[in-house]
């Protein structure tokens, strides 16, 4: 029998699926850095090499990432719960002390991420209270030994074995 529906109870089931953790960098109308933790990351196609993530229409960087031409992925690693944390947060520098580098289009990458996707926006779609982000991978870059940091009903996990 289904679970009568409400908003709480939606969240928590959505949150039995264990997703890995990104942030998703870009600059922004001023050249600003901007950058948010998203768990909405997908793969969707090789050829092209296309990817998305969603971004809630409320967040503070929103209209940023609406005006900008690329963005970056930066899948976090075991380990990286800070670096999530930091750019989970709606307002602050959240860019201050943090090191990373820059690529071909100028946005903000994380040398010590578990893999990074440089992409030029190729479309995006309204989605509810999200839009959605789809994104061309121009460029990559990957660790494939390391471990993903997976978030999983409400809190950070290890991946298995």
């Amino acid at each position: 029998m289904p679970t009568p529906f409400a908003p709480r109870t939606f969240r928590s089931a959505l949150g039995a699926f264990a997703t890995g953790v990104t942030v998703i960098p870009t600059r922004g109308p001023k050249g600003e850095l901007v950058g948010n933790t998203a768990s909405s990351f997908n793969s969707v196609s090789l050829d092209p090499p296309l990817v998305l993530w969603s971004l809630s229409r409320t967040a503070y960087s929103f209209k940023s990432y609406l005006a900008a031409d690329h963005f970056a992925v930066n899948v976090l690693r075991e380990g990286q719960e800070e670096v999530s944390a930091r750019f989970a947060k709606a307002l602050g520098d959240k860019w201050n002390g943090m090191e990373y580098e820059t690529w071909e289009t100028g946005c903000p990458v994380l040398p010590g991420a578990l893999a990074i996707f440089e992409c030029r926006t190729a479309y995006t779609y309204q989605g509810g209270d999200h839009v959605i982000f789809v994104g061309e991978v121009v460029n990559f870059d990957h660790d494939p030994d390391g471990k993903p940091l997976v978030f999983w009903r409400g809190g950070y996990h290890r991946a298995g074995p």
